[in-house]
């Protein structure tokens, strides 16, 4: 028996008025994950608990099988991991986001979270130079991808109340700035990032070729290492991870679940899909189970692009839904997940905690229920909800 997880990130949302009352889900065109739910196990599942952020660290934790309540620390941890970062029993990871911010009527708005989701070269220059001019053995810089980043407090402070900033995308940061015991350490490390950008060649240039540069870093999902047990003796199953993004990966890494890397994956609509598909079905030779995870329409949405998600989604059902539905059939029994992590509504531009629509599909060829297809109403009507949202995993493999 094979086992798939494939994850679009953020791709639940809620209805939009300019596609008549229908969400992204329902306007795309998804004909491959239609198929799996008019076959399949259709229904909801609460994937973040109640009292929790409805972060795609929480969320993907319940996805891969894992009680958030029982061993989420942060988000900056994980990603620590996939980026070969070990953290110490006092450390503390933040996530460095690369940013712009504009100065508008008197006020420092976030005015984009991703610094226009600059490339990886970029970002690691602009990483590298915060390294050299304020590293030391309290802080620590480490380059990641695109516009995500990190930074280690050594011995640092972890009770912190810090903002995503795709939260506040349009917002005045100046009350939504770090707050608590040492965040003034973090307003510090902000501004002098600040100042080391104002001078730095590749801003001008950037801002010469009116491109938003990355004029700050914003910094949050602070955490420590957390304790996971292993995927292998948790399921009993041999395993690997498909991602663009750290924190994905870094779940992988916590699990004890190989790493694939694809060429040309970035996390964003100009990502490897075919690649992603492909890379799936060559896992599946030597191994149980492999969980594929695509960040475009999670993007589109913090961004508010609706046209861009919708084409993320149609994105991911035909080049990776699609193809790995043929593709698995080569290796007789299997069965299929298909989800996002949370919803991400365009009209909100950052996630929430709703119960996202998830399919099951174990190869079965004829349809039992009439439904539109795969979307969050479908979903609902079915009357099938998994609360907590971890126990999707067992449910998928059967237990």
């Amino acid at each position: 028996m094979k086992y798939v997880v494939l994850l679009g990130d953020g791709m639940s949302d809620q209805a939009v008025a300019a596609l008549e009352g229908k969400t992204p889900l329902q306007a795309a065109k998804t004909p491959n994950m239609d198929f799996m739910a008019r076959r399949g196990r259709l229904g909801l599942a609460h994937t973040v608990p109640e009292g929790y952020p409805p972060g795609s660290d929480v969320a993907n934790l319940s996805m891969f099988g894992y009680d958030p309540v029982q061993c989420y620390t942060g988000r900056s941890p994980l990603e620590a991991a996939s980026m070969g970062v070990e953290l110490g029993p006092d450390d503390v990871a933040f996530r460095v986001n690369l940013v712009h911010l504009d100065a508008r009527g008197g006020k420092l708005i976030m005015e984009d979270y991703s610094a226009g989701h600059i490339s990886t070269e970029d970002g690691r220059e602009l990483i590298e130079e915060l390294q050299r001019q304020l590293g030391d053995e309290e802080f620590s810089f480490h380059p990641g991808v695109s516009y995500r980043h990190l930074m280690v407090w050594h011995n640092g402070k972890s009770q912190i109340k810090a903002t995503p900033p795709h939260d506040i995308t349009g917002q005045d940061i100046l009350t939504h700035l770090p707050s608590g015991e040492g965040s003034d350490r973090l307003i510090y490390i902000m501004n002098s990032a600040q100042m080391i950008f104002h001078n730095h060649p590749q801003i001008k240039r950037r801002s010469a070729k009116g491109e938003a540069a990355a004029n700050s870093i914003w910094l949050w999902g602070q955490g420590k290492a957390p304790a996971m047990e292993q995927f292998g003796p948790k399921f009993g199953l041999t395993g690997a991870v498909i991602s663009a993004v750290d924190l994905i990966k870094g779940i992988g890494v916590y699990a004890g679940l190989d790493i694939i890397n694809v060429p040309g994956a970035t996390g964003y609509l100009d990502t490897n899909f075919d690649g992603k598909a492909k890379a799936a079905i060559e896992a599946l030779k030597d191994r149980d189970f492999v969980f594929v995870h695509v960040e475009a329409p999670d993007e589109a949405s913090h961004s508010g692009k609706l046209q861009d998600k919708i084409r993320a989604i149609e994105l991911f059902d035909e080049k990776v839904v699609g193809p790995v539905l043929e593709g698995i059939k080569q290796y007789g029994e299997y069965r299929i997940l298909c989800a996002p992590d949370h919803p991400t509504p365009i009209a909100l531009m950052t996630h929430t905690s709703d119960p996202v629509p998830f399919v099951i599909y174990a190869g079965e060829k004829d349809e039992k229920r009439e439904v539109a297809g795969y979307d969050e109403s479908s979903a609902a009507a079915t009357g099938l909800k998994v609360e907590p949202g971890y126990k999707l995993m067992e449910l998928l493999l059967g237990r």
